[in-house]
């Protein structure tokens, strides 16, 4: 079991979310907090959350695509704070695009956030864990971490990146006394699709039309997503599925690895064909 009261927990993507929701619930467990996010006015509102509930918050704006900014913020942790105890990568946003029509920069925009802001939040504070010989990183991927979906390759590469470098790093850390795990949510009501970038020419039209359907297929709210996550860490949950999307899902992939698509994708849905399923906006 992971000790959750009195220790430090890092929380990225905080100003939204599952990243609220996640700080809140484990400042309900007696977590002290250090939360980051771009989104200055959000990361104030959790911060007041977290403060209206007894919590010890601290807050800094941080681009996680920023390698450096994601070092002095780890350097700042240990200084500051004695070093973190529970790291949760949580920062991402999305793209929306095909593949033909999807630019480099988009694709790197996603990537940079996503997969590797979690490296620097993993490489940054690992240190801090192996030298107090304990600790948990936590590792959000995506529903579509497990599957891949039209319109959604950028997102698909970040979350399935995700997952193989967490499931690696498991591996890597067994009988160190640091537990490491991958989140999986499903459809969860959070703003990613709204914040999402589409491409140029049909963004107008698209964006609220797409945002509209994910809000009426995401049935989790960010708040039980929260509560999921903290369980699965106390829990040492390797894997932490989030809604019976999610969950089901999983058994498809594992029951139709090559033909599950068959089942889920109409390719007249185009762009609607999937949408993302968990995060917050970094930006």
């Amino acid at each position: 079991m992971t000790e959750i009261n009195g220790k430090l927990a890092i929380v990225t993507g905080a100003a939204s979310g599952i990243g609220r929701a996640t700080a809140i619930e484990l400042a309900k467990r007696g977590a002290r907090l250090a939360i980051s996010d771009l989104d200055r006015g959000g990361l104030a509102e959790t911060a007041k959350r977290i403060e209206a509930i007894g919590g010890s918050v601290t807050t800094y704006l941080l681009d996680v695509a920023d390698r450096d900014a994601v070092y002095a913020f780890a350097q700042d942790i240990e200084t500051s704070h004695g070093g973190a105890d529970i790291v949760i990568n949580n920062a991402g946003v999305a793209q929306i695009a095909r593949v033909e029509e999807l630019t480099y920069d988009d694709f790197e925009w996603v990537m940079k956030i996503d997969f590797w802001g979690m490296v620097y939040g993993t490489k940054a504070f690992l240190p801090q864990l192996q030298a107090k010989g304990a600790g948990h990183i936590v590792n959000v991927s995506s529903l579509f971490g497990l599957i891949a979906v039209p319109s959604q390759a950028a997102y698909n590469s970040a979350k399935f990146a995700i997952r193989g470098f967490t499931e690696a790093l498991r591996h890597e850390m067994k009988g160190t006394g640091i537990a490491v795990s991958c989140v999986h949510p499903g459809g969860i009501k959070t703003n990613i699709v709204r914040n999402a970038r589409f491409l140029q020419s049909t963004q107008a039209t698209v964006r609220e039309e797409a945002a509209s359907g994910f809000d009426r297929l995401a049935r989790t709210t960010p708040e039980r997503a929260g509560e999921v996550i903290v369980r699965g860490i106390e829990r040492n949950k390797p894997r932490i599925l989030i809604g019976a999307d999610a969950k089901a899902i999983d058994w498809l992939q594992r029951l139709m690895p090559a033909s599950y698509g068959k089942l889920l994708f109409r390719r007249e849905a185009g762009v609607l064909n999937g949408q993302p399923g968990n995060g917050d906006s970094n930006e």
